[in-house]
């Protein structure tokens, strides 16, 4: 494609770049080739990688302004993933089982609706341990990954609760922009994944039906109900409250939650905060790398051929799927900016972009949260909801697996529609027009 054609033809300061694009790779293949090792040492590599790059802005480039930038976007970004996340493990559902497949696919599409009120971090956690149990004596690897889908991916296309979105919110996009213009995309896609998992679970249910144990039916019950009003005072905190005041206030929120909730509820969840923690260090490493991989994208959109809606889209999901859609998200918008001469870091000027430019951002917006869902590397979530199942002792889609089971042969003919039916020969976009 152009666009990889053109990264690869213009390479100004390189050498700077080359710790994000290190970081991405072992981020992708050091679980699968020393598991071991990564788990001891990854968080020493992301401190490494994200302070030659920080230290290079500071002391050589003296850009003093960008470090600052990163630092405060990286505090925000894990005050909210971590906020949302505490919350969501004080509530334990326990749910009706064994389940059948309208239920399933009902429970899967509230799924998706609660992807957008608590980030979908927070509702695959919420969630999975529950689908894991309503589905006991039949559960298979496609249940994982229509999990993964639609909870942990594609429902959050809609509000910025969590990655990627929560970044362009950062920058200047209101709250309700991707409701108001990406809903009928979402449902579109939503609507083809869930008819597909329907047939499949439905199949899957005539052929393990003796599997079934009805001794194992349980009634629904919901412990820690309070902490929904914690989970609405997070989303009013996010929505309302002006940035320097909203950070401290969710943290305070997301400790009221904490200690108003029983050890015993946590317990049940098997909750701990080492899932925060790992999220932590690699989001240290990719916000601190990024710095020059977001200048560069800024003054190089039109080399890269992201020229229009269509290619936007699919230059921002393909490399959401291969390397991390939350930072992704970030370059391309970055990219998309530049092309209109326009800066991330001013929002006025991403004002102007978005009452002037909106389709591209709707593209890219897509094309993140969409896509992520191709890996188990593509989104924050996905390797979280593998690692619980795979503690459940239930069965979990390879990383191979995942993709050319389920993901390739499901979700691109989904996103090629989308593209059709909402990209159709999206006119080139000239450097400048405003």
């Amino acid at each position: 494609m152009i666009w990889v054609l053109g990264l690869v033809a213009t390479r100004p300061d390189w050498p700077i770049m080359l710790p994000f694009v290190i970081l991405l790779v072992a981020i992708a293949l050091a679980p699968l080739i020393a598991q071991h090792h990564w788990e001891r040492h990854y968080h020493k590599l992301c401190v490494a990688l994200a302070g030659i790059v920080c230290l290079y802005h500071l002391f050589v480039a003296k850009q003093c302004a960008r470090v600052v930038h990163a630092g405060i976007d990286y505090v925000t970004f894990m005050v909210v993933v971590g906020s949302f996340f505490v919350v969501a493990g004080g509530i334990h559902l326990r749910v009706k089982s064994p389940s059948g497949a309208m239920r399933n696919t009902l429970f899967l599409l509230v799924g998706a609706f609660l992807g957008n009120l608590i980030g979908t971090i927070g509702a695959s956690m919420l969630l999975i341990r529950p689908w894991i149990a309503m589905n006991r004596g039949r559960v298979a690897p496609m249940h994982i990954a229509f999990f993964v889908f639609l909870v942990s991916n594609i429902g959050g296309a809609l509000l910025p609760v969590g990655p990627p979105l929560f970044l362009g919110f950062l920058k200047g996009v209101p709250f309700g922009w991707t409701l108001q213009n990406c809903w009928r995309q979402w449902l579109l896609t939503v609507a083809i994944v869930l008819v597909v998992f329907f047939i499949l679970d439905l199949v899957n249910l005539r052929a393990r039906k003796r599997a079934i144990h009805e001794s194992e039916i349980t009634q629904w019950r919901c412990n820690g109900a309070h902490n929904f009003l914690f989970l609405f005072a997070l989303l009013a905190a996010l929505i309302a409250v002006r940035a320097g005041w909203r950070e401290p206030l969710m943290v305070l929120i997301a400790l009221g939650s904490y200690f108003a909730t029983p050890q015993g509820i946590r317990e049940a969840n098997n909750f701990t905060l080492a899932p925060l923690k790992e999220i932590g260090w690699l989001f240290l490493g990719i916000f601190g790398t990024m710095i020059p991989v977001l200048e560069y994208m800024e003054g190089s959109a039109e080399k890269l051929g992201l020229t229009s809606e269509t290619a936007i889209y699919w230059a921002t999901g393909i490399l959401s799927a291969l390397l991390d859609n939350a930072p992704t998200y970030l370059a391309f918008f970055a990219a998309a900016l530049g092309l209109h001469h326009f800066d991330i870091n001013e929002p006025s000027q991403v004002a102007d972009f978005i009452s002037k430019n909106g389709g591209e951002l709707i593209a890219l917006s897509l094309g993140a949260t969409f896509f992520g869902a191709l890996t188990y590397i593509g989104n924050a979530p996905n390797l979280l909801v593998k690692t619980i199942a795979e503690h459940g002792q239930v069965p979990t889609p390879s990383f191979i697996g995942y993709i050319w089971k389920f993901a390739l042969p499901i979700l691109i003919p989904a996103f090629v529609l989308v593209s059709i039916f909402f990209f159709p020969g999206s006119a080139s976009v000239a450097p400048g027009q405003h």
